[in-house]
C-alpha cells in the first residue's frame, strides 16, 4: 500500500504532468529529423493531451455506463477516476489529426515524432494506478509471492500488480521503439505503437480484475482491441514490404 501521505496528494496528475514534460522535451529530440517545426512536440500537447482526456473519460463511460446512469452528471467529476487509456490513445490521435489540418503539419510526421513519449507517458502513468490502489490482478494466495513488485497489497489483500508488469512492459517497448526510430519510413510508427503496446496489453489485461467488458458479455474490450491491433500493425508491415518504398529510413 502507499505511504498516507502520498494518497494525499493528486498523484495521478503529478505522474501526467511528469510524463508530458518528458514527452514535449524527447519529441524536440526528434523535430529536426521528420522536418517538423521546433516546437512541435509541445503543440501536439497542448493539442492531444486535451482531445486524450476527453478521449479517455468518453470511453470509460461508454463501457460502465451503468454506474453513471442514474447521476449523469457524475460523468463530468473525473478527479473521481475513469479514464481508458485506449480511449486517451484515440483522442489524442484526433487531437493531432486536427493540428496538422489547422496548421499545415504531416501528420504521419507528428505522430511518428510522439509514439516513443506515448509508451514512455504510458509506463509512467501505470503509477498512478499504484496510488490509486486499481488496476491490479488475480488475488495472490500463496506467502512465498506475497511481495511487491510480484503482488500488490490492496486493503489488506495481496493482488498481481498488473499495474506494473504492464508499466515495465511499456518502458521496454520504449526503448524499443526510441532506438529504432531513426530507420523507420513515414509512417511506421503508430503501427509499430500497435503491435508492441498491444502484445503486452493482450495478456496483461487477461489478469485484470478490473477490466471493461462488452456490455451483457464476458468479453474484455481493451483484450479484443489489443489482439485487433497487434493484427493492424502486422497486416500494414506485410502490406508495405509488398509495396515500393525508400528502405533507409524515414528523414534521414
Amino acid at each position: 500500500m502507499p505511504p498516507a501521505f502520498t494518497r494525499q496528494l493528486p498523484m495521478y496528475g503529478l505522474l501526467i504532468s511528469l510524463a508530458i514534460l518528458l514527452g514535449v522535451y524527447l519529441c524536440g529530440k526528434n523535430t529536426k529529423r521528420l522536418s517538423l517545426p521546433k516546437d512541435a512536440g509541445l503543440d501536439v500537447a497542448l493539442w492531444g493531451v486535451p482531445a486524450a482526456l476527453i478521449g479517455a473519460r468518453v470511453y470509460y463511460v461508454i463501457f460502465r455506463w451503468q454506474d453513471y446512469a442514474a447521476d449523469p452528471l457524475s460523468v463530468f467529476r473525473v478527479w473521481e477516476g475513469g479514464l481508458a487509456i485506449y480511449g486517451g490513445v484515440i483522442g489524442g490521435l484526433l487531437g493531432v489529426y486536427a493540428l496538422s489540418r489547422a496548421q499545415k503539419v504531416p501528420f504521419w510526421a507528428l505522430v511518428d515524432m510522439t509514439v516513443p513519449s506515448l509508451l514512455l507517458g504510458q509506463a509512467i502513468g501505470r503509477w498512478g494506478n499504484f496510488f490509486n490502489q486499481e488496476a491490479y490482478g488475480n488475488p495472490v494466495t500463496n506467502p512465498s509471492l506475497q511481495f511487491f513488485p510480484l503482488a500488490v497489497l490492496v486493503q489488506g489483500n495481496w493482488y498481481q500488480a498488473a499495474f506494473f508488469y504492464e508499466s515495465m512492459w511499456d518502458l521496454a517497448g520504449f526503448l524499443v521503439l526510441w532506438f529504432t526510430r531513426k530507420k523507420w519510413r513515414l509512417g511506421d510508427g503508430l503501427p509499430l505503437y500497435m503491435i508492441v503496446y498491444g502484445l503486452g496489453r493482450v495478456w496483461i489485461e487477461g489478469l485484470r480484475s478490473d477490466s471493461l467488458y462488452v456490455p451483457g458479455t464476458a468479453i474484455r474490450v481493451s483484450q479484443v482491441l489489443s489482439g485487433a491491433m497487434v493484427l493492424g500493425g502486422i497486416a500494414y508491415f506485410l502490406i508495405r514490404a509488398r509495396l515500393p518504398g525508400r528502405k533507409d529510413g524515414t528523414a534521414s
